[in-house]
């Protein structure tokens, strides 16, 4: 007998259908796309959320060192015109979901009329009279406690070179290295907030300013370096705030210093990023401190 082998009753498979390749058109605006949306997000997120902050001056010192980085929270006081990142909106009164600053918080503002945003502490509510007589703070008639503390030892380097405008205060250290040798004031605020200031001795153009009784909705600013800030005490042809700024013109909190600089590193060369960090800035919090 013979032995046969049973024909397969299943039928071959079929052959996988080809898969159709994408044109190089068509992945590149895939990926434009998935990089628009990224894009919409960071700026939804830096717009309504929290941003990055550079700053440009020694206006917020001693707290705050130019070259310092920090994040700013937009939502603590709603939203305005300002809130976006590159201010597209029109002009219009008021916030969404707002509320007005504290006394001592350190704030990013737009000046009226301009684009820029520069960075100052609040010092004047609504309603409040604020001036400036022999360099002390007046708020509402009442001498603000003013306290002066050792001073401060701030290393110099190319972004705090200590130059003319700090002309007799800068020493070299026990560690060799050179200082600007800051004298400091402590004020406390009517609310128990309290924070160092700079006062480098009377002359000082803003050591001397009128009462200004601040409108409803506005908020009186000054920097920390009373000497070198061009805030509420200035004009605008002195290039300072023009008084009392509109609450709408705040675009919001400072939270913390995330990295600071010296301003010797180059765009080029990442290696120059790390050797010019400042040590010891990370982390500061810029938060009010209550006494």
């Amino acid at each position: 007998m013979t032995d046969t082998v049973p024909e397969s009753s299943a039928e071959p498979s079929p052959a996988p259908a080809p898969v159709a390749e994408e044109s190089k058109g068509a992945a590149l605006w895939r990926e434009i796309k998935g990089l628009f949306w990224v894009l919409v997000a960071v700026l939804l997120f830096h717009s309504f959320i929290a941003k990055p902050f550079y700053i440009p001056s020694e206006s917020m010192m001693p707290i705050l060192l130019k070259g310092d980085r920090l994040v700013v929270s937009k939502y603590p006081y709603g939203w305005s015109w300002v809130s976006p990142s590159f201010h597209v909106f029109p002009h219009w009164s008021g916030r969404v979901m707002g509320r007005m600053p504290e006394r001592g918080d350190i704030v990013i503002v737009t000046p009226p009329g301009g684009s820029d945003d520069w960075i100052k502490r609040v010092i004047g509510l609504p309603g409040d009279t604020i001036e400036v007589r022999g360099g002390r703070l007046i708020i509402n008639g009442k001498p603000v406690k003013s306290v002066p503390r050792p001073p401060v030892m701030v290393p110099v380097d190319a972004n705090v070179p200590c130059g003319m405008e700090f002309s007799g205060f800068q020493t070299i250290g026990e560690d060799g290295k050179a200082y600007c040798r800051l004298p400091i004031v402590r004020e406390t605020l009517p609310n128990g907030v309290t924070y160092d200031t700079i006062d480098l001795g009377p002359g000082s153009a803003g050591d001397d300013r009128p009462p200004v009784k601040v409108p409803a909705n506005h908020l009186f600013l000054m920097g920390d370096d009373r000497d070198r800030s061009a805030d509420s005490r200035f004009t605008h042809e002195q290039q300072g705030l023009g008084g009392p700024v509109p609450w709408e013109n705040i675009g919001g909190r400072a939270e913390f210093i995330t990295f600071s600089l010296d301003g010797t590193s180059q765009l080029l060369n990442p290696l120059s990023w790390f050797e010019a960090l400042r040590s010891g800035r990370a982390g500061t919090s810029l938060r009010a401190q209550k006494e």
